[in-house]
C-alpha cells in the first residue's frame, strides 16, 4: 500500500494542514491500495494564492514556450503509461487495455492537441473597426470524476494551462493515483511553480472551498448535478465563471414490451461495451 501523505503547491510537496487521510480501493478486491490526504480550505487558499502570484508572469510567458511545457508533459505520460494505465485499472475496474487507449492514450493527447492549438490559435481579430483580444481567464479550479479520471483532469488542466491560465485541480478521490503521477511529471518537467497546483480531498472541503474562493476566477466540474448545483451556488457569490458538465451515465427508458435480452445489447451498445460470451 502506498501512502501519499502531500499535496502540490507552488512547486513543492507539502504536507496538507490536516494529518486526515482518505483511503483508496481497489476495484479488483476492494483492499485499501492507497491512501491520500485529505485536503482543507486552507490548503486550497495556500493554492489559490500561489496559481494567482504564478499568473501573470505565465499569461505572459510566449505561447511557444507554453506549448513546449504542455508537449512535455505529454512525453511524461507516455513515458510511465503502463504504470499510470496499472493504476487507473485498480481504481476504476477498467480492462488494462483499455486503460492503455483511453484513460492514457486520450490525455497524453489532450496535452499535445493543447499544444498545437495554442501555437496556432488567434488570439486578436478585428470585426469592423474594432479588436477583439481573447486573454486568458485567470485562475481556473477544476474538479474532476472518477470514471475518466486523468481523462478529464487533461480535458481541463491542459487547455487552460495552454491558454496561460493557472490551475488550482482537485481530482476525484476514488481514483486519485494518476492525478498524482501527472504531478510528479509536471514537477520533473520544470513547469513554472504555481502554474499547477493540486489539493486532494472530498468535494464538501476541498470543491467547495475552490468554488467558493475569491482568487479562482473560474470553475470547470464534471460530476452530479447535485453537487453542480452547489458549485454554481457557492460560485456566484464571487461571479465566478462557472462550466458544468453534469448528470448519470447512459440513461434508458424501457419499455414493459422490450426483451430482457435485446434490453441488454442496447444497454451494453450504448455505454460503449462489448462483451463476447466464453463460449
Amino acid at each position: 500500500m502506498t501512502n501519499y501523505d502531500k499535496i502540490y503547491v507552488n512547486g513543492k510537496w507539502i504536507p496538507a494542514s490536516s494529518k486526515d487521510s482518505i483511503q483508496v480501493f481497489d476495484s479488483t478486491d476492494e483492499s485499501v491500495m492507497a491512501t491520500i490526504s485529505a485536503g482543507t480550505a486552507a490548503d486550497v487558499d495556500a493554492a489559490a494564492k500561489a496559481a494567482r502570484a504564478a499568473f501573470n508572469a505565465w499569461a505572459a510567458l510566449d505561447v511557444q514556450e507554453r506549448a513546449k511545457y504542455m508537449s512535455r508533459i505529454g512525453d511524461g505520460l507516455a513515458g510511465r503509461m503502463d504504470e499510470i494505465a496499472t493504476a487507473i485499472s485498480r481504481e476504476t475496474g477498467m480492462t488494462k487495455m483499455l486503460s492503455q487507449l483511453v484513460q492514457v492514450g486520450l490525455p497524453i493527447n489532450s496535452f499535445k492537441q493543447a499544444a498545437a492549438i495554442a501555437e496556432k490559435y488567434s488570439y486578436e481579430k478585428e470585426v469592423g473597426s474594432s479588436l477583439v483580444v481573447r486573454e486568458p481567464v485567470g485562475v481556473v479550479g477544476c474538479i474532476t470524476p472518477w470514471n475518466y479520471p486523468l481523462h478529464q483532469i487533461a480535458a481541463k488542466v491542459a487547455f487552460a494551462m495552454a491558454a496561460g491560465c493557472t490551475v488550482v485541480l482537485k481530482p476525484s478521490e476514488v481514483a486519485p493515483l494518476d492525478a498524482y503521477m501527472l504531478a510528479e511529471i509536471i514537477d520533473e518537467i520544470g513547469l513554472p511553480a504555481g502554474v499547477f497546483n493540486m489539493v486532494t480531498g472530498v468535494g464538501p472541503v476541498v470543491g467547495e472551498a475552490i468554488a467558493a474562493h475569491p482568487l479562482i476566477d473560474m470553475v470547470s466540474f464534471t460530476g452530479s448535478t447535485r453537487a453542480g448545483k452547489r458549485v454554481m451556488q457557492v460560485g456566484a457569490e464571487s461571479i465566478k465563471r462557472v462550466a458544468l458538465e453534469l448528470g448519470g451515465k447512459s440513461a434508458n427508458i424501457i419499455g414493459e414490451d422490450l426483451d430482457k435480452e435485446t434490453f441488454a445489447k442496447a444497454v451494453m451498445s450504448a455505454a460503449g461495451i462489448r462483451v463476447r460470451p466464453a463460449r
